[in-house]
């Protein structure tokens, strides 16, 4: 349970201000329909996610347990540290045909936002940090819509009153958190 748990609040954070929620406004303002492009957003990161949290129990089962530590203790500081940077959302990333609709613009949109973001490079880390895929997918999908639906329902108007650094500050101290523990094997000590 614990994978899961923290895997939707290090999302949850993490996507505040990321590329994918400011899409998130992008696609709502434009489109003005809610409940499609929260379809859209859930589909593209459960594939998405899914292929993240995949690849993470793939590597565990190809890495050494020692090598996994260090690869998984210094890819949590990398992610502490790329957390800290703010994103900025690419005008391509919203151009989408029109004959997709607005689920299908979105779920392309999202699902190309997302390769290679912060939040699926987290999952992958998770994922094998946990050895529970499952759990790591179901928890950052959770996180990416816990950030990203009020975004889609209340606009910029609510992203603004965000304080930004402190949000990013905490995602980042519990990656570095997460680091550390696992480089000093922590987990192995109370297991």
């Amino acid at each position: 349970m614990e994978s899961f748990i923290v895997s939707t609040g290090v999302v949850a954070l993490a996507e505040i201000g990321d590329k994918t929620q400011l899409l998130a406004f992008i696609l709502a303002a434009r489109f003005r329909k809610p409940l499609p492009i929260i379809a859209g957003i859930l589909c593209a990161t459960l594939v998405n996610h899914g292929l993240a949290g995949a690849l993470g129990g793939w590597i565990t089962s190809v890495l050494s347990p020692e090598v996994l530590r260090w690869v998984l203790g210094l890819s949590f500081i990398g992610m502490a540290i790329w957390t800290l940077i703010p994103d900025r959302i690419e005008d391509e990333e919203t151009k989408v045909a029109a004959r997709l609709g607005v689920f299908g613009a979105t779920l392309v949109t999202f699902f190309l936002a997302e390769m290679g973001d912060k939040t699926q490079i987290a999952t992958i880390a998770m994922a094998a940090h946990y050895a529970s895929p499952l759990l790591v997918v179901m928890g950052t999908t959770l996180g990416m819509l816990i950030a990203d639906v009020p975004a889609v329902f209340v606009g910029d108007r609510f992203g603004a009153k965000i304080p930004m650094k402190l949000v990013h500050g905490i995602a980042a101290a519990i990656f570095a958190a997460l680091g550390l523990l696992t480089l000093l094997g922590v987990d192995r000590l109370l297991g």
